[in-house]
């Protein structure tokens, strides 16, 4: 499909004193996560309880599934809380993407105000996703960590950039993903089929060095791999994690970000037109 440059379209969110353009930006997101927060959370019975509990309850599968096949996890003695740690990043990111995918099309209509767009609906998306997942992530792991006799030594600094390296990835994926769903619909189908083995290849149920060498070798490009395992040393001291590179996630984030903001700041009216 032939894209043509729309920058010029929603001159009223462009134009202004530069020092104006920050604030005004700002109070737009907030906006917009008030009113994220209020129709994803609000509108339901339960509300952030579905939030918690729906990672807890794959947890909680996990470890009941896996308990009666091996006899002890890869790390630690718990099997709920080896799989909190490759499950709780995975949907930190997960969700992430999903949520800042979906920005543009669920948003559109807003995004006919010159104030509102694609931009910042995709960064309200963010904001909210982080706030979420980080209450959701302090809960379980204080939870776990005061009910389980599990032999681990916190150490914040990994715990901390595994969780930060899992939001930016999605975001970054988000992002891009955001502009593709617009102009090429098909494409959101493929994506679903596509990261449906996702879960099966990052790392959450099982170790990097378990791996025969030919699997380590394809798997490494798994930015998600690299994600889990750092966080998983900040959980146990025995775990090194020598095959994670923080620099390949953060390189994938920022490009993948930088091309779907780009594209989004090029073809903004034409995105908000498309249906």
């Amino acid at each position: 499909m032939q894209l043509v440059n729309d920058t010029e379209q929603g001159n009223g969110a462009t134009h202004g004193k530069p020092g104006r353009r920050l604030p005004i930006a700002a109070g737009v997101i907030g906006a917009l996560v008030v009113r994220e927060m209020i129709t994803r959370y609000g509108r339901s019975p339960g509300g952030y309880v579905w939030a918690v509990l729906e990672p807890v309850g794959m947890i909680a599968i996990l470890a009941v599934a896996f308990s009666q096949i091996i006899h002890a996890p890869p790390l630690g003695e718990s099997f709920i809380f080896f799989y909190a740690t490759g499950y709780l990043p995975f949907h930190a990111y997960s969700e992430t993407a999903s949520s800042t995918g979906s920005a543009v099309n669920v948003n559109r209509q807003l995004m006919h105000f010159p104030v509102v767009t694609p931009i910042s609906s995709v960064l309200a998306r963010f904001i909210l996703s982080v706030l979420t997942h980080v209450i959701v992530t302090v809960l379980v792991f204080a939870t776990l960590l005061s009910v389980l006799d599990e032999p681990v030594q916190v150490s914040l600094g990994p715990i901390l950039l595994g969780l930060g390296a899992a939001f930016a990835l999605g975001l970054g994926v988000g992002t891009l993903n955001a502009v593709i769903f617009v102009f090429a619909p098909i494409w959101e189908r493929v994506w679903a089929i596509i990261n449906r083995p996702l879960f099966i290849i990052s790392g959450v149920f099982f170790t990097f060095e378990s791996l025969p060498r030919a699997a380590q070798e394809i798997l490494w490009w798994n930015p998600l791999v690299h994600i889990v395992g750092l966080v998983r040393t900040g959980f146990y001291p025995v775990y090194d994690g020598a095959y994670i590179s923080l620099s390949y996630v953060v390189g994938i984030s920022v490009l993948t970000f930088l091309i779907g903001g780009g594209l989004m700041t090029r073809h903004r009216g034409r995105m908000i037109e498309i249906r």
